[in-house]
């Protein structure tokens, strides 16, 4: 899918700005960013989740299994 979103991102910067090394150079860049952000999306699509998951599970453990207090008390320096 990703490769959809370069192919067309390319094409279409190469459609507004002609077939030139100004215009292709702008294409690969818009291409590029495109491609990029569409991959950081696909990513926190897959990734969510589990982050999600990760959350609930620690709200969890936090919620039943209560921290002891600290067995210590950091001194104040003078």
């Amino acid at each position: 899918m990703l490769e959809i979103l370069f192919v067309l991102g390319f094409f279409f910067m190469l459609m507004l700005t002609g077939v030139s090394l100004l215009g292709m150079a702008a294409a690969l860049i818009v291409a590029f960013a495109l491609m990029m952000l569409g991959g950081f999306l696909a990513i926190v699509i897959k990734m969510l989740p589990w982050l999600v998951l990760a959350v609930i599970a620690v709200w969890i453990y936090r919620t039943w299994i209560r921290p002891d207090a600290p067995k210590y008390r950091r001194r104040r320096l003078p």
